[in-house]
């Protein structure tokens, strides 16, 4: 079954409201000042292509993407600073939200004004990935508040959730977002 434009833009439009949910949330719950900031931000840069997205599709009803919410919050159960939660975003869930993406433009039925939302989340995505990234270098810090090291931390939510065949796309075969 190939999925509609609806269909496509419908989940991506799920996949950045559960970003921009649970990182609003969970924002002004971390620890570490450099990582708040950084959480809003990121919040913010998804809930404004949830807004662009909802704009061209007009009134739908969007439920949150229950493997990707549960990725986030165990990034956030397992450390308080921030640093978690951010490298799961740049090393987990961002990529697998690009490919997902580059599939659904190439899905679209052709002179879909999709193609540049979906061109312009995809620059929204990269540029968050490299503001993390940035954030990361410049603290100190290489583990959670807890001690223990966030990147194997994280190493095991992205196993975890390569067992999940629930983020692609209706009628996509894959798994990424």
């Amino acid at each position: 079954m190939t999925p509609t434009n609806r269909e496509i833009a419908e989940h991506l439009l799920a996949c950045y409201d559960t970003i921009y949910i649970v990182l609003g949330e969970s924002a002004p719950t971390l620890s570490h000042d450099a990582y708040v900031v950084r959480t809003y931000e990121s919040a913010r840069a998804y809930g404004a292509l949830a807004l662009e997205l909802r704009e061209h599709l007009g009134e739908t009803e969007i439920a949150a993407i229950p493997i990707l919410d549960d990725v986030l919050r165990r990034a956030l159960a397992g450390d308080a600073s921030g640093a978690l939660v951010l490298y799961a975003m740049a090393m987990v869930v961002g990529p697998r939200l690009l490919v997902s993406l580059l599939d659904a433009r190439t899905a679209l039925s052709s002179g879909s004004q999709l193609t540049e939302l979906f061109n312009h989340a995809s620059l929204v995505c990269v540029r968050e990935i490299r503001a993390t990234g940035e954030v990361a270098k410049d603290q100190a810090r290489s583990t959670t508040s807890s001690g223990r090291h966030w990147p194997e931390i994280s190493r095991r939510h992205s196993i975890w959730l390569e067992t999940q065949r629930v983020w692609a796309f209706p009628g996509k075969l894959h798994s990424p977002v």
